[in-house]
């Protein structure tokens, strides 16, 4: 069974590992044309007949991190590093910490293991074959390891991963464990230790409520997002924030696919999210998850809590 190695509690008794006010900026380098709530409709052998829009505006996101000096960590899809392997070395020349996104942008619970595997592996090679040093961070497309696909975590670290980014501890029709450990985390599988940081979340009246930044963070008024920021940093817990390029270009081409419901979570607000991020970055620390996971590694070494997500 997946373990769970956690560090120290906060003032809601909720175990948490409680490093720095330091954050983590990460970038989920994918196509507007690759989201999940458009495959059903959006064949993988159709991707290569629609305009490319990912290197300019994941050099949007690096100019305004360059602003503001923030390093970040990168999860690149590796049909993207194949296509654009200038885009993924200007990432890393840049500072930025490179990670794999996976490499079809398939949900994982709906993979084999076998299936995972060989996805798993044909991204990092991509990925490492341009940036010329191990790929060692992970993030599934959508969240996408659940209780149903818990047992990714042991190939993650099979397969040389050190770290993930990947259980969200909401309740969601797509993803999410609600009981899972909310705050940055060691798992202990099979094949070693593998330190897991989930998209933060903050309890209000007894469920967690995402506020870790995508269609949360267009959604949510500024001033809503920086006060848990500041609640959470007040408290010693560092925040993983995420954003999409394509959440910075509302020029991009508007799909008629899709559920309602769907369309809405991927078009809403798309023109404000470059300014409500100069705000967050104007404000807030910010690292790549390397930083969050060595830091957290030197506060505490021994473990005095172990617990399964099979029991949360």
């Amino acid at each position: 069974m997946t373990k769970v190695l956690s560090h120290g509690r906060d003032s809601d008794s909720k175990r948490v590992m409680s490093v720095t006010q330091l954050n983590a900026f990460t970038v989920d380098v994918e196509d507007y044309y690759h989201v999940s709530g458009f495959s059903k409709h959006i064949d993988r052998s159709a991707w290569d007949s629609f305009e490319s829009r990912v290197v300019a505006s994941t050099h949007r996101i690096l100019d305004l991190l360059d602003r503001h000096h923030v390093r970040a960590t990168f999860f690149v899809l590796g049909w993207v590093a194949e296509r654009h392997p200038k885009l993924v070395h200007d990432i890393h020349q840049a500072g930025h910490e490179v990670g794999s996104h996976s490499y079809w942008h398939r949900l994982v619970y709906q993979m084999t293991p076998d299936e995972f595997r060989a996805d798993l592996r044909r991204s990092k090679k991509v990925l490492e074959d341009i940036v010329c040093q191990p790929v060692t961070a992970y993030r599934a497309p959508s969240f996408s390891i659940t209780r149903a696909s818990l047992w990714a975590l042991d190939i993650l670290a099979d397969e040389g991963f050190c770290y993930d980014s990947s259980i969200f501890p909401i309740r969601h029709d797509r993803y999410g464990i609600p009981g899972a450990e909310p705050g940055l985390h060691q798992i202990e599988t099979r094949h070693g230790p593998l330190w897991e940081l989930p998209p933060t979340t903050v309890r209000v009246a007894g469920v967690n409520v995402p506020v870790a930044g995508g269609g949360y963070f267009r959604l949510y008024p500024s001033y809503c997002t920086c006060r848990a920021f500041s609640y959470l940093n007040r408290r010693g817990r560092s925040v993983v924030f995420y954003v999409h390029p394509w959440e910075i270009d509302p020029d991009q081409p508007r799909l008629r696919v899709g559920s309602r419901l769907g369309r809405f979570r991927h078009y809403v607000n798309l023109k404000t999210t470059e300014r409500k991020l100069e705000r967050l970055l104007q404000r807030y620390r910010f690292a790549p998850l390397s930083q969050l996971v060595a830091e957290a590694a030197a506060v505490v070494q021994k473990p005095n809590n172990e617990v399964s997500y099979a029991n949360s």
